[in-house]
């Protein structure tokens, strides 16, 4: 299984995320994703409120934006799946983890799962999608013993 992924640190985070890669492999192989390649960008509070407002039409500051790439088509170059681009805000995450009694990697291992699943389909705009979509990332965590 080749599945590509870049890391944009944009916002140059003072700490390690290495194990985000064991945390997207987890979610690509439960969702049974083989040769695909996508990106996650770390952004300020200023970027992601002025992605948010452009894209979304809402003017505040949010935790993550995921940007599907096959929401209109099926983008495959060369058998990859491009999946599309992960903006998470880092000042919104750390605030988060720590309102929410969470460290770091849990909060961020949390954003990345939850920006990948939106690039694979997943959505949680009715109640019944939001079950699904926040059980399968429970599971995901826990299966890589990123705990509460």
């Amino acid at each position: 299984m080749k599945c590509k992924y870049e890391i944009n640190d944009n916002y140059n985070v003072n700490f390690k995320y290495k194990y985000l890669k064991k945390v997207i492999k987890r979610t690509l192989k439960h969702e049974k994703v083989k040769n695909s390649y996508f990106s996650i960008i770390f952004v300020d509070n200023a970027e992601i409120q002025r992605i948010n407002k452009e894209y979304r039409g809402i003017d505040k500051i949010t935790d993550v934006i995921s940007f599907a790439f096959e929401d209109n088509h099926d983008l495959v170059y060369n058998d990859i799946r491009v999946l599309g681009d992960i903006y998470i805000c880092i000042p919104r995450m750390l605030e988060q983890a720590e309102s929410y009694g969470h460290s770091v990697k849990r909060e961020l291992s949390f954003l990345v799962v939850h920006g990948l699943l939106h690039l694979l389909g997943y959505d949680h705009m009715k109640k019944e999608d939001e079950e699904v979509m926040f059980n399968l990332q429970e599971m995901i965590l826990d299966e890589e013993n990123i705990k509460r």
